[in-house]
């Protein structure tokens, strides 16, 4: 009998659950670098809420998830792998809150700061334009605020969440 026969003979019924092929370590480090990696690139990418995710962001998301699912588990679908990978994600998120709670620096890195989008019914171009905010999506935040026309508001302001807020004269 061949030798890698005899090898597959002696491993337990279910035993590949749960051993994996790399150290435990290596996957703590794949998750941190594709965390990283991906909250500085969403960061780059703009201020929007899930509830106010286009069609294509919603699948952008998607593909995105399973994208970077082989870098973090280098190909090792065990249960002790995910569950690794599961634990590391949940501590860099928890860190990740403590820390921009504790630094407001880190704070205006990770969230931003929010925007005057519209100040005394004066829309500013330029930070629509750079937040990538349409016309289309001011004037419907406006109108959820009981607003008609952009000379009526005083102030609309997109927040850290990427929600619009809308204050009338």
């Amino acid at each position: 009998m061949p030798l890698a026969l005899l090898a597959q003979a002696a491993v337990p019924v279910g035993a590949s659950l749960w051993r994996t092929a790399q150290p435990w370590w290596e996957f703590s480090l794949r998750a941190v670098l594709v965390y990283g990696f991906l909250l500085l690139v969403l960061r780059l990418t703009g201020k929007r809420q899930v509830g106010q995710l286009s069609p294509f962001d919603l699948v952008l998301l998607l593909v995105l998830s399973n994208a970077v699912q082989n870098s973090m588990n280098g190909g090792d679908n065990s249960v002790t792998a995910g569950m690794i990978l599961v634990m590391t994600l949940f501590c860099l998120n928890t860190l990740m809150d403590y820390l921009s709670f504790r630094s407001k620096r880190l704070a205006l890195f990770i969230q931003g700061k929010p925007q005057i989008l519209v100040h005394n019914g004066v829309v500013d171009e330029e930070i629509i334009s750079r937040e990538r905010i349409s016309r289309h999506e001011l004037m419907s935040a406006v109108r959820q605020a009981g607003i008609s026309e952009l000379s009526e508001v005083r102030v609309a302001i997109l927040e850290n969440n990427g929600r619009i807020n809308v204050i009338g004269k």
